[in-house]
């Protein structure tokens, strides 16, 4: 699969200060992570059942039984799951790299000229 560029939209806490809810990210679809790296990734399965696609720094790399993992943290470990809870996770759980932070869109007030 060669990579593609697509897009992300954040959902939750669990990034800030550095992303907030409803920054849009411009993904790399395949990228290989590296440590230190935002990426887009399946998290792992809970108690209460699947659990979305999230946001996370990838922050170090691990073999375990032949196996590359990656240990995925939050930056506001206090607003969000991550490998503390659920373990390191397979390298083809992890789905694209971050590569920016697009802009927020301004909500422009409709300035329409009134007649005396």
């Amino acid at each position: 699969m060669s990579p593609r560029i697509g897009l992300a939209r954040v959902s939750g806490r669990s990034m800030e200060p550095v992303l907030r809810e409803g920054d849009r990210l411009l993904v790399l679809h395949g990228a290989r992570p590296r440590p230190g790296r935002l990426v887009v990734a399946q998290l792992p399965p809970g108690p209460a059942g699947p659990r979305p696609m999230g946001v996370k720094r990838a922050t170090h790399r691990r073999v375990v039984d032949g196996d590359v993992r990656w240990w995925l943290a939050s930056d506001n470990p206090g607003a969000g799951t991550d490998s503390r809870t659920f373990g390191p996770v397979r390298a083809g759980a992890v789905v694209a790299v971050v590569l920016a932070r697009l802009p927020r869109r301004r909500r422009w007030a409709s300035h329409r000229r009134r007649r005396a």
